[in-house]
């Protein structure tokens, strides 16, 4: 099989001629791919060095070497080559952070993923801004991947018994941070950036969703093993569906109740 479609093969996708079947279906769908391919990285070229305002068409085109009609057969319009720039590029985040190895610290294990989401939002500032924009990313395969990642990673510092809220509701508070304080580094310019912003975000963070378990605290003690009997519940043997949803109902309502609840009774 050819490794580059030919400008011919890119005509052709572009401007069928007469009697022929019209845009993308008049080709192999190899050769649609290898188009596909190419339009995307001319696309984050531009979108690397120049910036999203950079990211037209008519110059995606000329740097694809292929006609404007073509991305719109491919791509539905600019939105839709954004969407596919950006998940190109989260993915490969997402892949490179869900192969992070572990330790036996779960805390630790997430400080490690945070930084990682820093380090990859400040080095790639516009990318960011995409992804950051819910009608590119929302529900795409990637970003369903990355918050599996994180949830796996919160899931891991309940079952150690160390979680604060339920896991959900961690998991959105980690997304949410981390994105704020991404954007928030990058709406000033480097010499301007406070260099202990992400930490200071982070700690105050970890201190509202997790404990130090080696404290011996008992404040909040049945909530936090509530959450960690939640968390081991998938793998726990011996229950049918019906029990196993009647005591998830039950734990949830004792992660629900609030200390003003529980004092009042």
């Amino acid at each position: 099989m050819r490794g580059n479609a030919s400008r011919d093969e890119l005509h052709q996708i572009g401007s069928p001629g007469p009697g022929v079947r019209t845009g993308a279906d008049a080709v192999s769908p190899a050769t649609r791919d290898q188009v596909r391919e190419r339009i995307v990285e001319a696309a984050t070229g531009l979108l690397h060095h120049q910036g999203p305002e950079a990211v037209t068409t008519r110059a995606v085109a000329t740097r694809a070497g292929v006609q404007a009609p073509t991305i719109y057969r491919l791509f539905g319009d600019k939105d839709g080559l954004l969407r596919a720039v950006a998940e190109r590029a989260f993915a490969a985040y997402v892949a490179d952070k869900a192969g992070q190895s572990q330790t036996d610290d779960p805390v630790a294990d997430l400080r490690a993923g945070w930084e990682a989401h820093l380090g990859f939002g400040l080095a790639n500032p516009d990318l960011f801004t995409v992804l950051s924009t819910a009608r590119h990313v929302t529900g795409s395969p990637a970003s369903v991947t990355g918050m599996q990642v994180l949830r796996r990673r919160v899931e891991r510092i309940a079952a150690a018994g160390r979680l604060r809220v339920p896991v959900p509701r961690a998991v959105q508070m980690i997304h949410a941070a981390g994105t704020g304080a991404v954007l928030t580094l990058l709406a000033v310019s480097p010499e301007d950036r406070d260099p202990g912003l992400g930490d200071a975000v982070y700690d105050a963070l970890v201190r509202a969703i997790t404990t130090d378990h080696a404290a011996g605290s008992e404040e909040n003690a049945g909530t936090r093993a509530a959450i960690t009997l939640t968390s081991h519940l998938p793998i726990l043997g011996g229950l049918s569906d019906a029990e196993r949803g009647m005591m998830t109902e039950w734990l949830d309502r004792i992660v629900a109740r609030t200390p003003e609840r529980d004092a009042g009774q």
